[in-house]
């Protein structure tokens, strides 16, 4: 199976994770993020999602999980910008649909998992279950759950059923990768002052965004333990400084293209049987008058 690039902010695989200890700020020197270091990454990670599409062998899930204002759209843009956009699928996970909530809680996730040479890119993903569902446990109440819930074990019972789902997609050739964009508080409130002042930028703000950020703590302890348990070599994931963003960009490029390259994708090659019919095409297109 795939297994994950080393990285200054790969979450370790023994637990000993801590939010506290994950900085929110680069933790590397120079300036290899910026200019014709940018321009590189968008060349190379187009030219390897071509193979990935011709190979038809595996495919690419990139799942992305933040605050409020840590930058998981723009990001999405920037490190994906100039890759053929038939060769991705970007869904968002708002709040459950009523479908949604007739099923159980991996489903609306896997029926949008990408298929075998394309690049699936999930904004907010099934996590939200262990996340926000996990501040907030009252929204249990309209997911039709049999029995009653037990607050005590369904977190654990979730992260598990999450594990041994990311392990059966990655042993079936899709390659997980998880970025947590790990935002400060201090820049949060930078960034949603900065929309609120800005005419432009209003859209972008939703007052639920204040109350969410009323349990950051709660959410902090949520996604310790989230990432704890489920940070594995061959669904990794990443705790991205999030504070500045053109570095935190470049950070999740460069993760993207080295796991591709550590797959050993290739173009297909063609089989005796193919080459004869190449060959005779030549042949009949070199006698074409047209």
């Amino acid at each position: 199976m795939f297994e994950a690039p080393p990285s200054e902010y790969l979450v370790p695989f023994d637990d000993s994770f801590r939010v506290h200890d994950a900085s929110t700020t680069p933790q590397t020197n120079g300036h290899s993020h910026k200019g014709k270091h940018r321009r590189n990454a968008r060349e190379n990670l187009n030219k390897l999602q071509r193979v990935l599409a011709a190979g038809d062998r595996r495919a690419m899930l990139l799942i992305f999980q933040a605050m409020d204002a840590a930058g998981k759209d723009s990001t999405i843009r920037a490190v994906m910008q100039g890759v053929d956009p038939s060769g991705c699928q970007v869904f968002t996970f708002k709040r459950p649909s009523i479908l949604e909530l007739d099923h159980d809680f991996l489903w609306r996730t896997t029926v949008r998992l990408p298929e075998r040479g394309r690049i699936g890119i999930f904004n907010r993903s099934h996590y939200e279950e262990v996340l926000v569902v996990r501040v907030h446990p009252q929204l249990l109440a309209a997911q039709k759950l049999p029995g009653e819930i037990n607050l005590e074990t369904i977190w654990d019972d979730r992260l598990k059923s999450i594990r041994e789902h990311e392990e059966h997609l990655a042993r079936n050739g899709t390659v997980v990768l998880k970025f947590w964009l790990n935002v400060s508080r201090k820049e949060q409130k930078r960034r949603f002052l900065s929309r609120l002042d800005d005419p432009d930028k209003n859209w972008k703000f939703e007052a639920g965004d204040i109350v969410e950020r009323r349990y950051w703590d709660d959410y902090m302890a949520a996604y310790e333990q989230a990432l704890n348990a489920t940070s594995r070599p061959w669904a990794p994931w990443y705790a991205i400084p999030a504070d500045d963003k053109r570095y935190m960009q470049a950070r999740v490029a460069e993760i993207i293209i080295a796991s591709l390259k550590s797959i050993g994708l290739r173009y297909p090659q063609p089989s005796d049987e193919n080459r004869a019919a190449y060959a005779s095409a030549r042949a009949e297109l070199a006698n074409d008058a047209g």
